[in-house]
């Protein structure tokens, strides 16, 4: 897998980085980095995809809004 076929992915899908980051037990940063090409990518990426790809939206986190606070 390269990182523009991780990013098509993730679009296509509709996950955000933050939601995948999460969901794969890593940081944001992570996913970035494998998108840019800074970083490999996991040799078992592409089978951790297959399953999200199969769960569909059941699996991807909520992405909770900051509250400012009130002053």
């Amino acid at each position: 897998m390269t990182s523009g076929e991780l990013r098509d992915w993730r679009q296509r899908c509709g996950w955000s980085q933050g939601q995948l980051a999460r969901v794969l037990g890593v940081i944001p940063l992570s996913v970035s980095r494998w998108e840019r090409g800074d970083r490999p990518i996991p040799s078992f990426l592409h089978l951790a995809l297959a399953y999200l790809e199969s769960k569909g939206d059941e699996l991807k986190p909520r992405m909770r809004v900051k509250k400012r606070k009130e002053v």
